[in-house]
């Protein structure tokens, strides 16, 4: 049997694919904040990738087009539109902001892994039937 066909355990897999790009977004993020002009971005909300929806995105036609907007997996990268703030030099990196979405992301994808191990155990049980 194979788990990703289950909805739940596919579910929690892109949950945590979705939550690994974030991360990643946040950490160049961080690794700009002192970059002249850099604007912050995010990702898309998990709905979207979860919806299948692609909303603002172009289709490209061709080989040599460039793509619209960024892209981490299957995730859409945009500029933040709601950073806490800009420095003078046009950066809208805020450190903290950072930092607390970068916990938050810990959070919630330790959170999917033990769903995701919870699933399994419960899945164990029901074959086995037993510990």
């Amino acid at each position: 049997m194979k788990l990703n066909s289950m909805s739940f355990f596919q579910l929690a897999s892109q949950r945590m694919s979705w939550l690994g790009a974030n991360q990643q977004v946040v950490a160049e993020n961080i690794a700009n904040a002192d970059t002249p002009g850099f604007k912050a971005k995010s990702v898309s909300p998990f709905a979207e990738l979860v919806d299948g929806t692609r909303a603002g995105g172009v289709k490209t036609t061709h080989a040599a087009h460039i793509q619209g907007g960024g892209r981490v997996g299957n995730v859409r990268v945009t500029t933040d539109s709601a950073p806490w703030e800009s420095s003078i030099d046009g950066n809208s990196v805020v450190l903290e902001q950072q930092t607390l979405q970068a916990s938050e992301i810990g959070e919630n994808y330790q959170l999917a892994a033990q769903l995701y191990s919870k699933g399994f155990q419960l899945l164990t049980l029901a074959v086995v039937g037993q510990r």
